[in-house]
């Protein structure tokens, strides 16, 4: 309508958002191929908050991840992938779901037991293998050092060890072969619900959930020694 000189709009009064600047390591670099053999130095190494890593971390997540951000609630822990000097990818473990049917089941926890052991399941929220990097097998071998390191990283940051790890594959899009190579545990799509969102509305895509133990007795853990079942990795989750 202004266009039209029906009306006169006012003059904007802020200025528009300046474009993002990111730190030069963040760059693209030159490329890595080959195979998980050819890594003679593969490591993870823990972001320290509030330094350069963090500002790397974010650059690379806001640059390059799909979702374009960085920001994950609660507690967390992020690391940077190398093999010596080269960056390799990134990843970011935050605050579980607070609640999913297909997780609830297979961890047989009540309410109760959920609402006073909730934080010890921890969510892997951000995996990031840069688009410069074609390696056969780094992201399950990624997933893995993950794994083997990210309890105790957690209890040494925040006193307390977490015992399973959850995360969400987008259903349809991905086939998750690299969590499936690393031993997680496929549980199913979810009904496409938001973290808080009511049952009636659905503002994610569907997505695969799935799960990996950081410790084989997370079910006694989880339900105060209720139940004893153990997880044997590459069983497909069964309890033992």
């Amino acid at each position: 309508m202004e266009a039209d000189g029906v009306i006169g709009l006012p003059l904007p009064t802020t200025a528009p958002a300046a474009a993002p600047t990111f730190p030069p390591a963040s760059d693209p670099q030159a490329p890595v191929t080959g195979s998980r053999g050819d890594l003679a130095d593969l490591r993870l190494v823990q972001v320290v908050p509030d330094s350069a890593q963090t500002k790397l971390w974010t650059a690379l997540m806001v640059r390059y991840h799909p979702l374009h951000s960085a920001r994950m609630a609660g507690a967390q822990l992020r690391y940077l992938a190398y093999d010596g000097d080269r960056l390799l990818g990134a990843l970011g473990f935050g605050a579980a779901a607070l609640k999913l049917a297909a997780r609830d089941r297979f961890i047989g926890w009540t309410p109760a037991e959920r609402t006073a052991h909730l934080h010890q399941v921890v969510e892997k929220r951000r995996f990031l293998v840069m688009p410069w990097v074609q390696v056969k097998g780094l992201a399950s071998n990624l997933l893995g050092l993950t794994a083997r390191r990210l309890a105790a990283d957690w209890q040494e940051r925040y006193a307390y060890r977490p015992v399973l790890v959850e995360t969400f594959v987008e259903h349809g899009r991905y086939a998750g072969t690299a969590y499936q190579a690393a031993n997680w545990v496929d549980l199913g799509p979810t009904q496409g619900q938001g973290r808080l969102a009511p049952s009636h509305r659905a503002p994610h895509a569907v997505r695969d959930l799935w799960v990996y133990a950081l410790d084989p007795h997370f079910r006694a853990v989880l339900t105060d020694g209720r139940r004893t079942e153990r997880w044997l990795p590459g069983k497909g989750g069964a309890p033992r």
